[in-house]
């Protein structure tokens, strides 16, 4: 074996080392925060109780039932939300080439959350079946909207064109949510859902759901050879033999479960998408068939933290995920947005 292969080999050695350790050290994460979430939250509980509740619950103790009946099954949410977002970001990024993509900012959850709005006015007391498709034909309509402002230009659609476009069919559901609330009165409940929290998640919601995720997450990494092939671009896939059209139906079918699920259960929730897989990019490299694994698990345990988060530091009350995000997202969007200006 002569000395370029000897040194290709061990860096192939290297890079599975890592993103194996990444993975293992993920899950580790994930059980700390899981735990810290049913620990810790609003309500003071001593942690011996919490964990009682747990493994031996007493339905007559206020605080079992707590965590039982919120806390158990709102830690559940946050690591479905995180792993759908995530997935669904670095889905996107994949199969478009463009870094900057995000459910959040494509128009995918602000069409889902307009979706919602008109449930809320016309069709009060909706079951989660029909919430669930409801959004997922908002989600739908938000993304076929984005995609049609980006194409209809002489020079074609561009990375650059996709996030303007996304963005303005944001702002245009928002403002059309924001009419519908104000036209029938459903302000109030419409700014709690839209701000972003799992509080309300509940063992039915995670059932309903539970099937759609499965679903998502492995026809995602069912995806990710295909997704890391398309990301070299389409005359690279076609080359190959891919058949490239396919490939980006199915990846908007992933991106449309995962994210609708998403909106139904903690409302339109932004940069999860974006911040998760840049990071394990910057960690695993560019290969798809590791970045989407990854955040996967790291998009869990990103939304289990500002979750936790958002509980301890606005005791006796609590910080919605929209502001915790939008907090951390806004500077990683700035930074991307210039890297990749940058790079062009």
């Amino acid at each position: 074996m002569d000395t370029v292969t000897k040194i290709k080999s061990a860096s192939v050695n290297r890079g599975n080392f890592i993103y194996w350790l990444l993975l293992i050290v993920g899950v580790v994460l994930l059980l700390v925060f899981a735990a810290a979430s049913i620990s810790f939250g609003a309500a003071r509980i001593p942690i011996a109780i919490a964990w009682e509740a747990v493994f031996n619950f007493d339905s007559a103790l206020t605080e079992h039932q707590i965590v039982q009946f919120a806390r158990i099954p709102r830690t559940i949410a946050d690591i479905m939300v995180g792993t759908s977002l995530a997935v669904a970001g670095a889905i996107m990024q994949g199969a478009t080439r463009n870094a900057l993509a995000d459910s959040g900012l494509m128009g995918v959850n602000s069409g889902a959350a307009f979706a919602v709005a008109l449930a809320f006015a016309f069709l009060p007391g909706s079951s989660h079946t029909q919430l669930l498709l409801i959004c997922f034909t908002g989600a739908g309509l938000g993304a076929g909207m984005t995609y049609l402002a980006a194409a209809l230009n002489r020079r074609g659609m561009t990375p650059e064109r996709l996030v303007l476009a996304g963005i303005s069919i944001t702002m245009l559901f928002s403002a059309l949510g924001t009419f519908v609330s104000m036209k029938y009165s459903i302000g109030k409940a419409l700014v709690y859902w839209t701000s972003g929290s799992v509080a309300g998640a509940s063992w039915e919601d995670i059932a309903f759901v539970a099937p759609w995720f499965a679903a998502g997450v492995v026809l995602a990494i069912g995806l990710s050879p295909s997704i890391a092939i398309l990301s070299l671009g389409d005359e690279t896939a076609v080359s190959v033999g891919q058949r490239t059209a396919l490939v980006k139906l199915l990846s908007l079918l992933a991106v449309l479960v995962l994210a609708g699920l998403s909106t139904s259960l903690v409302g339109p929730v932004s940069f999860v998408g974006l911040i998760v897989p840049h990071t394990m990019r910057f960690v695993v490299g560019i290969d798809y068939r590791r970045i989407i694994p990854a955040s996967a698990v790291y998009g869990g345990v990103f939304m289990l933290l500002a979750d936790v988060a958002g509980r301890l530091l606005a005791r006796p009350n609590e910080l919605a995920l929209g502001i915790v995000f939008a907090i951390i997202g806004v500077p990683f969007f700035l930074f991307i947005s210039r890297r990749e200006k940058r790079a062009f």
